[in-house]
């Protein structure tokens, strides 16, 4: 494996460990503290403001990477793909809290928890500053590792001074709200001693095309959330905070195991798209391995899950979160689904340029979750949220398989 590759995975490997390893650290002690209906209204909260993160990254995280990837000796277009999308974040920024505050108005459930929301939302803002698609797309991952690394673990101890009833759930959000932002500014400082951007006027032409070029990666990820993000608003609105907290216990274990996974398939996609524009039979020959690769661990991954899926559990929460120990089974295979996934979507349809069909699949995967889960999270709470989202990653990989078979690309010669 190229020596780049391999340390932009290990820097990957330390951002996601840092974004999902280190808060199940202090997660024990917060479902303990906070309690299934405090740890929920937390959870509900994280949720919603995932929305606006969504909102600010916009798919820049993957359109300014393949950007500054196949540009990478141009430091002018390099510097002016970072104002013009750090200019576009920005406002998207803003039109979110606005929106936030008006639905904190005229939403009574949303005005009770609004001290969390407004705390959490300081996280869109860390956002809006940590360039992770510039380091992504120089391959410079090193850095972005870094900052994110000591900001989370300085976080930790806040946690345990401050967070001590269940009515603490704001300092929470607000603690991990700092921490982005403290990674973001950390970022900047860096991206500023590495002199890799230039002083650029913003051009508003240029901020106009970027939204024009990223809405089919950005209805994508926004498709993406109907499965995700959505899956906790709604059984939230549906079934209460106590099968949220279940739900998301659950799911947390999941992310942390599949965290270490995406950095592998993350290093891979700048390289991918530099050598697709030079040698197509070389770029085909990089996703097949990556798919070898993603395969193998994932299953490895997704079998540890299921089978330990109890005794984790209870190691983590205790056996008063017992009920998350079934959502675990089911979310145990995911990341093994999601390998496929990423590989046929990320890695070769977007790659390939096919960003309709992507963002056909993905929205329609999407609407699929909102009417499955509907119709079991009532009867079965975050039991039927967990099989609603299986299925539905399910669907996705079907649908991206038979895409590409449909377009004869070359990927399972």
């Amino acid at each position: 494996m190229d020596k780049t590759i391999l340390k932009n995975i290990i820097s990957l490997v330390g951002i996601q460990g840092a974004n999902f390893i280190i808060p199940l650290i202090t997660l024990p002690y917060l479902v303990r503290v906070l309690e299934p209906v405090g740890y929920g209204n937390l959870s509900f909260s994280l949720a919603l403001i995932q929305y606006f993160c969504i909102l600010v990254d916009y798919g820049f995280n993957l359109s300014a990477t393949q950007k500054i990837a196949i540009n990478k000796g141009d430091n002018d277009c390099i510097s002016e793909v970072f104002w013009t999308t750090i200019a576009c974040k920005f406002l998207l920024c803003i039109c979110g809290f606005l929106f936030l505050c008006s639905v904190i108005f005229v939403y009574d459930k949303a005005s009770q928890i609004k001290l969390i929301l407004f705390s959490a939302y300081i996280t869109v803002l860390g956002n809006v500053i940590f360039p992770t698609w510039l380091f992504q797309g120089k391959e410079k991952m090193g850095w972005s590792a870094i900052s994110n690394i000591v900001a989370r673990l300085l976080s930790i101890p806040f946690i345990f001074l401050f967070i001590t009833t269940q009515h603490d759930a704001w300092l929470a959000a607000l603690i991990n709200g700092i921490s982005a932002l403290g990674a973001g500014f950390v970022s900047l400082v860096i991206v500023y001693k590495e002199k890799w951007i230039k002083r650029k006027s913003i051009d508003f032409n240029k901020i106009k095309n970027e939204f024009i070029e990223g809405w089919h990666v950005f209805l994508s990820t926004a498709a993406i959330s109907l499965y995700t993000t959505s899956t906790t608003v709604i059984l939230g609105l549906i079934s209460g905070p106590i099968a949220v907290g279940y739900y998301v216990s659950a799911d947390k274990l999941r992310l942390a195991a599949q965290g270490l996974i995406s950095p592998i398939s993350q290093a891979f996609y700048p390289r991918i798209n530099t050598l697709m524009r030079r040698d197509r039979d070389q770029a085909f020959c990089m996703i097949r391995r990556l798919l070898l690769i993603l395969c193998c661990i994932t299953f490895f991954v997704s079998l540890t899950l299921f089978l330990f899926a109890d005794f984790l559990i209870k190691l983590a929460y205790g056996s008063a979160y017992s009920e998350s120990v079934s959502v675990l089974r089911w979310l145990a295979w995911l990341p093994f689904i999601i390998g496929f996934n990423n590989v046929f979507g990320v890695q070769t349809l977007l790659v390939l340029g096919k960003k309709k069909v992507f963002s056909k699949i993905l929205i329609l995967s999407g609407i699929f979750n909102v009417f499955a889960l509907l119709l079991l999270a009532y009867p079965f709470e975050q039991k039927g949220a967990a099989v609603s989202v299986f299925f539905t990653e399910l669907l996705v990989t079907l649908l991206m398989y038979l895409v590409i078979k449909k377009n004869n690309i070359p990927l399972f010669k």
